[in-house]
């Protein structure tokens, strides 16, 4: 079984990461420092284009994925996913990063694992 950073060890790397490459992050909410799982709320200049969440795959490594969400697909209002996704794991981190080539920051982050 691989080992895996801290969850709000991982969201700090994450915000420096964008920030760095002179984009924006912000906190929607915060879960368990320690293990609370991470979703990514991507954008690029203020319409969203993915929703990333670190899974563990079948070799017990953790991924990020990109996975289908009606806030990407239909526009619907992301605060309305924030709530209840908080809801239903109250020890989530909710992230959005707003990135100038958000296409690129997506492969590189689910190819990097």
């Amino acid at each position: 079984m691989s080992e895996r950073l801290p969850s709000g060890v991982e969201v700090s790397a994450l915000i420096r990461r964008v920030q760095g490459e002179g984009g924006f992050a912000s906190i929607l909410h915060k879960g368990d420092t320690d293990r609370g799982t991470i979703s990514l709320l991507i954008a690029e200049r203020g319409e969203m284009r993915a929703l990333l969440e670190r899974r563990m795959a079948a070799d017990f490594s953790y991924r990020w994925t990109e996975v289908p969400s009606s806030v990407v697909e239909e526009g619907s209002d992301w605060r309305e996913w924030v709530k209840k996704a908080s809801q239903i794991d109250p020890d989530c981190w909710i992230l959005e990063l707003d990135i100038a080539d958000a296409q690129r920051f997506i492969a590189e982050t689910t190819a990097a694992g």
